[in-house]
């Protein structure tokens, strides 16, 4: 088994950020050091299972990404370690991989770890908006109150990029964003999270859900659990 990273911040939380061959995977490495959380861009599955959490990054096409999940042999390992109860946070076509199926240039299994599919945004909307929903969109929650969002406000602004969306995940959505029609923003079932939006790209906010998903154990007796 590899030898555990050491933080050379000092942190005391290792993050794994899952290397498959998609996703801006340096971005986010560097947002996270500039939070104090040092993480490993890696695909190797020890590696990934010797960390607390891990982060599941994804930009284009649904089917190409779970492909190459797949491929890299990482797809059921994601449901073993979301089943073990780490936290996992999947990052905008990473989150909408935590989904069961996406309709996205044809019909795809997901993770099947949120109850939900991924679908075109354009023919759900009556007015002629630009697809894809791009930019800084106004954060509302619902529900229970989730550990990610912790000391952000409601209405914070996030910034977005896609042009499809998850939907049927009403029991499991921790926020939404108007875009004629309410969009899900992030979801959460248990230690599984995911944001539709760019929290590395986020400004301070971001960098602060960052933050708390990497303190998830120390905040979590101040919030209950989404189910």
């Amino acid at each position: 088994m590899p030898k555990r990273l050491i933080s050379a911040s000092g942190s005391r939380h290792m993050i794994a950020i899952v290397d498959y061959g998609v996703g801006n995977l340096f971005s986010l490495q560097s947002s996270l050091k500039a939070i104090g959380e040092e993480a490993a861009v890696t695909s190797d599955q020890e590696l990934i299972r010797s960390c607390d959490r891990i982060i599941l990054p994804g930009v284009g096409a649904f089917g190409d990404a779970v492909g190459k999940l797949r491929e890299a042999g990482l797809f059921d390992f994601m449901k073993e370690q979301a089943a073990s109860g780490k936290p996992v946070l999947g990052i905008c076509l990473g989150m909408q991989m935590l989904l069961e199926k996406s309709y996205e240039f044809g019909e795809f299994e997901g993770l099947g770890l949120i109850e939900g599919s991924i679908e075109a945004i354009e023919p759900k909307l009556k007015k002629k908006l630009d697809i894809p929903h791009m930019g800084w969109n106004a954060l509302h929650f619902t529900g229970k109150p989730c550990p990610l969002f912790k000391d952000i406000r409601e209405g914070e602004f996030v910034y977005f990029v896609h042009s499809y969306a998850a939907f049927g995940c009403e029991k499991n959505t921790a926020a939404c964003a108007e875009y004629e029609i309410p969009l899900t923003a992030a979801v959460w079932k248990d230690n599984v999270y995911g944001t539709q939006f760019h929290p590395e790209k986020s400004g301070p906010a971001g960098l602060k859900i960052l933050k708390n998903f990497c303190t998830l154990e120390e905040s979590r007796n101040d919030t209950v659990t989404g189910n």
